[in-house]
C-alpha cells in the first residue's frame, strides 16, 4: 500500500493534478493499493493535534480500523514524483523493519559540495541574503541537541518511510501523542527531528538506496545548476531535467520551502510516449543478462554536415 498525506486543496488538488499520474502507474504495475489522506487524522481542538504532516504516525491506526487487510505500507511526500518504472519498493523492504532513506550517506555525490552549490545558487541567483553559511551545514550532533534530543546516527528525510502495521501502528500512535501542539523544531514546527530520533532510537531500521527518495534540491545542484537562473523561467527545460533525473532515480523528493522545491508543479511529466517508452525499454533492459562477448569495432558513420568545414563570414 502507498499512502499520503494531502490535508486541504492548497495540497490535495496539486497531488491529484501534478503527482497522481505517476503514482498511478506505479502501483498498477505492482498491484499495489493507493490512498491519500485529505483530512485531519485528530480532532483539530485536541492539545495533541500539530502540524499536518505529523499525523502520517497516524496512517497505521486508520488502516488498522478500516483497511484491516493492509500489512505494509510505504508513506511518501505528497510532492513525490515517481519513476513509475522502477523496482516495487517492498520487493527490498525487510519486514518487522521501519525502513528509511538517508539523507546524508550514500549519496552518488560529495554531500559537502552539494551543499555548498545549494547555498552557493541560491545566494547568487535566488537572493543575496541567503546566507552562503547556515543550518543548512549542521553537524548530526548538533541537529539533534538544538531540538533536545539525544544524537543519532543519521539523519533521514521523513518524505518517505515503510512500516508494518500490525508491529508499528501502535507504537507511531504513541510518538504522535508524546509531542503536543507546542511542540518547536527547525522546520517551524515539523516532524523530521523528533521521527528520526524515535525511529533510530527505537533502533530496527532497514537503510534504503538513495533512488528510492532522490533529493531533487540535491540533484538540481549537482547536476542541472543552470535551472538556478535562466531556466528556472523555462517549463520545458525544467522538465526533461526532472525526466532525466528519475531516469536514474526512483521516487524523486521535491523537499523544502525555496523555488526549486515547486518545480514538481511544471506538469506533463513522463505523459510524452516517446519519453514512457524509453522508461520501459530501459527498464526492461536492464533486467536482460549480458554477456559481455565482443562484437568487433563499431563507430558512428561520418556524415558530410559532420566533415563540413565552417565557411568564414
Amino acid at each position: 500500500m502507498i499512502t499520503t498525506i494531502a490535508i486541504g486543496d492548497d495540497y490535495y488538488n496539486p497531488w491529484k493534478k501534478y503527482a497522481f499520474p505517476t503514482w498511478k502507474k506505479y502501483c498498477e504495475r505492482y498491484g499495489l493499493g493507493l490512498i491519500v489522506f485529505d483530512a485531519d487524522l485528530i480532532p483539530k481542538d485536541s492539545k495533541i493535534w500539530k502540524k499536518p504532516t505529523w499525523q502520517k504516525l497516524l496512517i497505521g491506526n486508520a488502516l488498522k480500523r478500516t483497511l484491516p487487510a493492509v500489512t505494509e505500507v510505504c508513506y511518501l511526500d505528497s510532492d513525490t514524483l515517481i519513476n513509475y518504472t522502477a523496482p516495487n519498493v517492498f520487493d527490498v523492504y525487510i519486514p518487522g523493519t521501519i525502513g528509511l532513506v538517508s539523507s546524508l550517506k550514500n549519496l552518488p555525490y560529495s554531500l559537502e559540495e552539494v551543499l555548498r552549490r545549494i547555498a552557493f545558487f541560491r545566494h547568487n541567483c535566488y537572493d543575496q541574503r541567503y546566507p552562503l553559511d547556515s543550518a543548512l551545514f549542521i553537524s548530526v550532533e548538533r541537529y539533534y541537541q538544538f531540538h533536545g534530543l539525544a544524537p543519532q546516527a543519521d539523519i533521514a528525510c521523513m518524505g518517505m518511510f515503510l512500516f508494518n502495521v500490525s508491529d508499528h501502528a501502535e507504537l507511531m500512535g504513541d510518538w504522535f501523542s508524546k509531542y503536543d501542539r507546542q511542540v518547536q523544531s527547525m522546520s517551524g514546527g515539523g516532524e523530521g527531528a523528533h521521527l528520526n530520533y524515535e525511529m533510530q532510537s527505537w533502533g530496527n531500521i532497514c537503510w534504503l538506496d538513495y533512488k528510492f527518495q532522490a533529493i531533487w534540491t540535491y540533484e538540481m545542484a549537482w547536476k542541472y545548476p543552470f535551472l538556478y537562473d535562466f531556466g528556472r523561467r523555462k517549463k520545458a527545460l525544467i522538465r526533461e531535467c526532472i525526466e532525466a533525473s528519475l531516469f536514474t532515480n526512483y521516487f524523486l523528493h521535491f523537499a523544502g520551502s525555496w523555488y526549486e522545491n515547486d518545480m514538481w508543479q511544471v506538469g506533463g511529466v513522463l505523459v510524452d510516449l516517446r519519453q514512457r517508452k524509453k522508461f520501459e525499454d530501459f527498464s526492461e533492459y536492464v533486467r536482460r543478462p549480458v554477456s559481455g562477448e565482443p562484437v568487433g569495432i563499431i563507430k558512428p558513420k561520418k556524415t558530410d554536415r559532420l566533415l563540413r568545414r565552417r565557411r568564414p563570414n
